[in-house]
């Protein structure tokens, strides 16, 4: 089940459940798309890999025999910031901006 996380790890804009803006990453991972494409260049700070759209969870179960959507599985309350720092993460840009993430 994704987490969900309410904001982006690197300038902190709120990400709500919603929002078409949050990227993750194969370990969930959040960042905004401008984080994304003007200083990450699609590479994870973290696990080096790439970022796709979060999925926007639905409101409501629409199915009865199934307990889904945000009723039963509510987004994360818990910001999270990313543990590198500005240089660390240019430093791992720089390195892999330019290898294809099925490369890397």
């Amino acid at each position: 089940m994704l987490e969900l996380r309410p904001n982006c790890e690197l300038c902190d804009r709120d990400l709500p459940h919603y929002s078409p803006d949050a990227r993750i990453c194969t370990y969930e991972c959040t960042y905004c798309v401008a984080c994304v494409e003007n200083v990450l260049h699609n590479v994870c700070p973290t696990c080096g890999g790439n970022f796709v759209p979060r999925p926007i969870r639905p409101h409501k179960a629409y199915r009865d025999s199934k307990k889904l959507g945000l009723g039963h599985h509510p987004a994360s309350t818990t910001r999270k910031h990313s543990q590198w720092s500005v240089e660390d993460v240019r430093t791992l840009v720089e390195v892999l901006r330019n290898v294809p993430p099925d490369k890397r």
